[in-house]
């Protein structure tokens, strides 16, 4: 029996009343009833948040400004207080993502993060270049929470640091920040599992354990959690040998 055939046997079943095709019938629409809400409370649960983190004056302010508004001119910012946030237009494609311009103030971060951590389609850790190596520990310290929360583990997002104001002169580099972050990173990951221990116990179990055990912090080693470093300029200039937000704009567009 073909597919109409079946079908129109099934109608015809229905109408006289029999249990069997109104079992069938039943069935579909449990089938249908079941994708519609499938899809929904996909839809709805959506996250298409970027967040842009880092600490106070990396520059993130005015990143922020350069991706929402496409702004070209100069724009004198201030530490941030609260959550800026606008839709970013990603070029070619038709489509949007919401970016989330976090404080970078000590007092605040951490409260702010909780607040929009579960929004997170990406995150963007900007750091400032210059002072890279004299804020080495917080810089490291914040990306270290950031990294080990729970929440953020979970969704595995796809991790950008940024390394900004590279029009600046005597900078480091990408790889060079990458190196430093590392070292930093892998001393924090054994004071952190060591006090976490305390407190859980001699042998509690450690979900916060960031990268491979008996082996040196690698961020590769964060998987299924994905991390980037770029280079970058928020400040606008006419100079080509400098990368602008071009490498963060190229980042943003995989995330559609």
């Amino acid at each position: 029996m073909d597919l109409t055939g079946f079908f129109s046997n099934t109608v015809e079943g229905i109408k006289n009343g029999e249990p069997s095709a109104i079992g069938i019938l039943v069935a579909v629409l449990t089938v249908i009833l079941s994708i519609l809400v499938f899809l929904l409370s996909g839809k709805g649960n959506k996250r298409q948040g970027v967040l842009l983190l880092g600490m106070c004056d990396t520059g993130k302010t005015l990143i922020f400004h350069r991706l929402v508004y496409k702004s070209d001119k100069p724009i004198h910012t201030v530490t941030s207080v609260s959550p800026n946030s606008g839709d970013y237009s990603v070029p070619g494609k038709n489509k949007s993502l919401k970016i989330y311009d976090l404080p970078g103030h000590e007092r605040l971060r951490l409260q702010v993060l909780d607040q929009f951590k579960g929004l997170a389609r990406g995150v963007v850790y900007v750091i400032d270049s210059t002072s890279v190596q004299k804020d080495i520990k917080e810089v490291a310290e914040f990306l270290y929470t950031v990294l080990s929360d729970p929440v953020v583990l979970g969704h595995a997002p796809p991790i950008l640091i940024a390394c900004n104001k590279q029009d600046q002169h005597l900078v480091k580099g990408a790889g060079f920040i990458e190196k430093q972050l590392q070292k930093e990173m892998n001393t924090l990951r054994v004071t952190r599992s060591a006090a976490l221990q305390q407190l859980e116990g001699t042998t509690g179990n450690n979900n916060t354990y960031l990268g491979k055990r008996n082996k040196d912090f690698e961020f590769s080693d964060l998987k299924p959690m994905k991390v980037q470093f770029v280079e970058c300029s928020a400040v606008d200039t006419s100079d080509k040998d400098l990368p602008g937000l071009m490498e963060v704009e190229k980042w943003l567009s995989t995330l559609v």
